[in-house]
């Protein structure tokens, strides 16, 4: 199947695009375009026009920062993998963008991107809110900041208002020592996952978070989690609150994601060695 007609829009700046976005409310944003290209080619997705921001410098720039790094919306997975950007945490991006799908949608696909998308599954939402990122948005009514958690209002939901733009996100710096624990499901590599979670343990700062996504909904966060990582079982009440006790078989293995995760907090290994 092939894509329904659209209009094609290359904006000078992320004003013009957010003029552009909220002068037609059909129209879409398009960067890396791994997640929406598909949904075009199925016909699930009829945007009146794309709007590309891919090459938008405003979207390309990286701030390195004296409490964290400040990341545009178009900086590629590949390029938190393969370390051509700084990372505030003590490795655990490129980590986490290894295992990001294959290397052909790394090479494309984009953090902003990522986070519009709003894939309950996906590594970077339920990743950066674990280390407290926070969401930069620009629009007809100025620029704004919201946590990660505040903005991703559930499976594929955002709270990206009418004609803004993700301009980037900010992820607070670790300290040396920090420990971090990641482990997703999937069928095979390259699948979403049925289940994930991470988890940041971060003493010196006093900041123990942990994280759960792929639930088919909002993730479960649980901001202040060093009793849970003493005691994994504390979580699930959160997460039969979360509907999935009504399925034991997907309770029980975000229950083993969980504690494997929690297990897992120390020293990022190698990248040769990283999980896919």
């Amino acid at each position: 199947m092939k894509a329904a007609r659209f209009d094609y829009l290359r904006p000078a700046t992320v004003a013009e695009a957010a003029a552009a976005l909220a002068g037609d409310p059909a129209a879409k944003p398009v960067a890396g375009g791994q997640s929406l290209g598909p949904m075009l080619n199925l016909r699930l997705a009829r945007p009146s026009t794309l709007v590309d921001v891919a090459k938008l410098p405003e979207l390309r720039r990286v701030e390195e920062r004296a409490d964290g790094v400040f990341y545009g919306a178009a900086i590629t997975h590949a390029e938190f993998e393969d370390g051509v950007v700084p990372d505030p945490t003590p490795g655990f991006l490129a980590w986490i963008a290894h295992g990001i799908a294959y290397r052909a949608v790394r090479n494309r696909g984009t953090v902003g991107g990522s986070l519009v998308h709003a894939d309950p599954a996906a590594d970077w939402p339920t990743t950066l809110t674990a280390l407290g990122a926070r969401v930069v948005l620009a629009g007809p009514s100025g620029a704004r900041e919201l946590a990660l958690e505040d903005f991703v209002l559930g499976a594929f939901s955002t709270a990206l208002e009418e004609g803004e733009v993700v301009t980037g996100v900010f992820i607070p710096r670790c300290s040396a020592g920090a420990r971090f624990g990641y482990r997703k499901s999937c069928r095979k590599v390259g699948e979403f996952a049925e289940a994930m979670c991470a988890v940041l343990s971060d003493e010196v700062r006093g900041v123990h978070r942990l994280v759960v996504g792929a639930t088919e909904g909002r993730h479960i966060v649980v901001a202040e989690a060093r009793d849970a990582l003493a005691d994994p079982s504390l979580l699930d009440d959160r997460l039969a609150q979360a509907g999935l006790a009504a399925d034991p078989p997907t309770f029980r293995l975000h229950r083993k994601v969980i504690r494997e995760a929690i297990a897992q907090l120390a020293a990022v290994p190698e990248t040769e060695s990283l999980p896919a």
